[in-house]
């Protein structure tokens, strides 16, 4: 698979109004599953709940969210960009190199694009971006399974 074919999963739909928090997380995809249907359910009673973005694999996400792309979402939560070459000088990198993390970023629906007089302004919707990580060994998932059976 390679970088630029997501193995993640998200929520909610494309065109739904982003909540304030963002959580990326690394969870098997059972218990992301149970997370959904939990998220739905609070979401059917008005509650307020946050979009989140889930990878399987915590390396997978590592590779995604490298220190230079983390760079580029926290200076678009500060302010978005009136394009992407705005966003490129600001942080003093390579245009082509900013375009194509935003463009991954946006795959994931981290970052945003509206566009304004042919440029993509890129932004990301979101007050908070709460990053989850949990690494577990093989042998804890085997008697985790084996506790459940």
């Amino acid at each position: 698979m390679t970088e630029n074919s997501p193995d993640h999963t998200h929520d909610p739909a494309a065109d739904s109004e982003s909540p304030s928090t963002l959580r990326i997380t690394s969870k098997p995809f059972e218990e992301h599953r149970e997370s959904v249907l939990d998220r739905a359910e609070r979401w059917e009673q008005g509650e307020a709940v946050p979009h989140v973005v889930n990878f399987q694999d915590a390396s997978r996400l590592q590779r995604i969210l490298t220190p230079r792309r983390l760079e580029l979402v926290r200076s678009l939560m500060e302010a978005p960009a009136e394009s992407i070459r705005d966003l490129a000088a600001r942080l003093d990198r390579d245009v082509r190199q900013v375009h194509d993390d935003l463009h991954l970023l946006h795959e994931y629906r981290i970052v945003h694009f509206t566009e304004s007089g042919g440029a993509k302004q890129p932004s990301v919707p979101y007050d908070t971006v709460q990053i989850d990580i949990e690494l577990s060994t093989p042998s804890a998932d085997a008697t985790e399974s084996q506790a459940s059976a």
